[in-house]
C-alpha cells in the first residue's frame, strides 16, 4: 500500500499519544534506583539488556537452521535485532514509546535454549516432573535472577513496564477469574508475580504488543529468505502461497528477467512492509474504536490492539502452514532436530546425575540439594548456554558426538 495510503497514522515524529506508556509515568523497579539524568527509565533498560551477558549469547544459538552451516542464516540475534527494527518502526507509527518497544523485543528470546524450539522442547521434557520449561519464564528468571552484573542486586532490575512486556507480549497469562488463559503459567512467573504484581489477567500495554506483532513478521520473512538459501524453498514454490504469489508477480511485473537472488531479497522486503503497514492500519482503527485514554485503558481493552486485519491473518496463516511443511518439517531440518535434542537430554541427564561435571560456580552446593532445586539449576545452566558451548561440553562428557554435517 502506498505511504499516502495511511495518512493519519503517519510514519514521521508525532508527539506521544495518550495510550502509549510515559517513561515519566513508570510504574518503577523492584529495587528503587535513583533517575538518571540523561536517559529515561525505558532507554536504561534497553542499555541494560544490550550490554547483558544473555544477548551477547544469542549470536551464537540457532533460530532455525544451525548457524555454522552458513554464515548468512539467522541466528537468535540477528533475528531479534530485526524484530527491535520492526517495533520500533510501529511504535513509531503508533505514537507510543518507542524505547520501550525496542527494548522489549531485545530482551524477549533471553529465555532460549541452544538449537532453538528443539532444545526447548528437549529440556522441557527432562524438566517435566519439576514443572517443565519455558522460555518466556527463563527469560525473567534471567533479567531477574540470574544476570549478576551489578553490586546492589541480582538480574538486570528493569522496569515493571519491560518485565510486563517480557511476560505477557502475547497476550494474557491469567482469565479474570484467576484460571490459566491457555497452558499452566510457570511458577517462576507466578513466584515473581506474588512479589511484583504483572497483571498477569490483563494484555500489556501497546509497546509490548508491538514488539509480539514484529516477532511474526521478521520470522515469518526471514525463515523465507533462509530457506532460499538452504534450498528448501524455490521462487516457483513461493507462488503457491497466495501473499508471496502476489509480491512475487509485483516484482516480476517491475523487473522482467531479474535474477532469482535479487527478486527474493524484493520479495522478502516487499513481504515486511505489507505487514507492517497492514499492522499499522489495523491498530489505527482499533484505537479510534476503542479509544483508549491511557496505557491502563490499552491494558483493560479485553483484546489485542495490535494486529493483523482478518485478510492478513489469514494470509499469514497459510504462509504459516506452508513453512512448517517446507521448512520447519523438512527431512534435513528433522535430522538436525533429533541430533539437538539427544544432545541437549544427554547434558541434562550427566548433569543431574553428577552434579560435579558441571563448571565450578554451578556445581556448588548442589550434591545435596533437592531434586525440584537441582534440576531447575541444571535447566538454567543449560538454557545459557550456546549452540557451540552445548556441543563442546557434550564432546567433553560423551564418547560421540553428532556433527550435524
Amino acid at each position: 500500500m502506498a505511504a499516502e495510503g495511511l495518512q493519519g497514522i503517519g510514519f514521521g515524529y508525532r508527539p506521544r499519544a495518550a495510550y502509549a506508556c510515559d517513561p515519566a509515568r513508570s510504574r518503577g523497579r523492584f529495587q528503587s534506583e535513583g533517575d538518571s539524568p540523561t536517559r529515561t527509565p525505558f532507554q536504561r533498560d534497553r542499555d541494560r539488556i544490550i550490554h547483558s551477558t544473555a544477548f551477547r549469547r544469542l549470536k551464537h544459538k540457532t533460530q532455525v537452521f544451525i548457524a555454522h552451516e552458513s554464515d548468512h542464516f539467522r541466528t537468535r540475534l540477528t533475528h531479534t535485532i530485526e524484530v527491535a527494527q520492526i517495533a520500533r518502526a510501529l511504535a513509531r507509527a503508533l505514537r507510543c514509546d518507542e524505547d520501550l518497544a525496542e527494548a522489549i523485543a531485545l530482551v524477549h528470546d533471553f529465555g532460549h535454549t541452544p538449537f532453538g524450539h528443539t532444545g526447548e522442547d528437549a529440556l522441557d521434557a527432562r524438566m517435566a516432573a519439576w514443572g517443565g520449561f519455558d522460555h518466556n519464564a527463563q527469560s525473567l528468571r534471567i533479567v531477574t535472577r540470574l544476570e549478576r552484573r551489578y553490586a546492589e542486586f541480582d538480574g538486570l532490575n528493569l522496569t515493571w513496564e519491560t518485565l510486563e512486556g517480557l511476560v505477557k507480549h502475547n497476550g494474557p497469562l491469567l482469565t479474570a477469574d484467576g484460571r490459566p488463559a491457555g497452558k499452566p503459567v510457570p511458577r517462576s512467573i507466578l513466584d515473581f508475580d506474588a512479589l511484583n504484581p504483572l497483571e498477569l489477567d490483563r494484555h500489556a500495554g501497546l509497546e509490548a504488543q508491538c514488539a509480539a506483532i514484529a516477532d511474526d513478521i521478521a520470522y515469518d520473512a526471514h525463515d523465507i529468505d533462509d530457506g532460499l538459501r538452504a534450498g528448501l524453498l524455490s521462487l516457483p514454490m513461493l507462488e503457491a502461497v497466495p501473499l508471496t504469489a502476489g509480491l512475487l508477480k509485483q516484482v516480476r511485473d517491475r523487473y522482467p528477467g531479474l535474477d532469482a537472488v535479487r527478486s527474493a531479497h524484493e520479495l522478502v522486503r516487499r513481504q515486511i512492509t505489507v505487514m507492517v503497514e497492514d499492522a499499522i492500519r489495523t491498530a489505527g482503527a482499533n484505537l479510534a474504536r476503542l479509544k483508549p485514554d491511557s496505557a491502563d485503558a490499552v491494558r483493560a481493552a479485553g483484546e489485542t490492539v495490535v494486529t493483523f486485519s482478518p485478510e492478513m491473518a489469514a494470509r499469514e496463516k497459510e504462509l504459516k502452514t506452508f513453512l512448517y511443511a517446507n521448512i520447519y518439517r523438512a527431512p534435513e531440518v528433522m535430522r538436525a532436530r533429533r541430533d539437538a535434542d539427544r544432545v541437549v537430554r544427554d547434558l541434562f541427564d550427566a548433569y543431574f546425575a553428577d552434579p560435579a561435571t558441571m563448571p565450578e560456580g554451578w556445581r556448588d552446593l548442589l550434591a545435596q540439594a533437592e531434586e525440584r532445586v537441582k534440576a531447575r539449576h541444571v535447566a538454567d545452566f543449560l538454557a545459557g548456554m550456546t549452540d557451540t558451548y552445548a556441543l563442546k561440553e557434550h564432546r567433553r562428557l560423551f564418547d560421540h558426538t553428532p556433527d550435524f554435517g
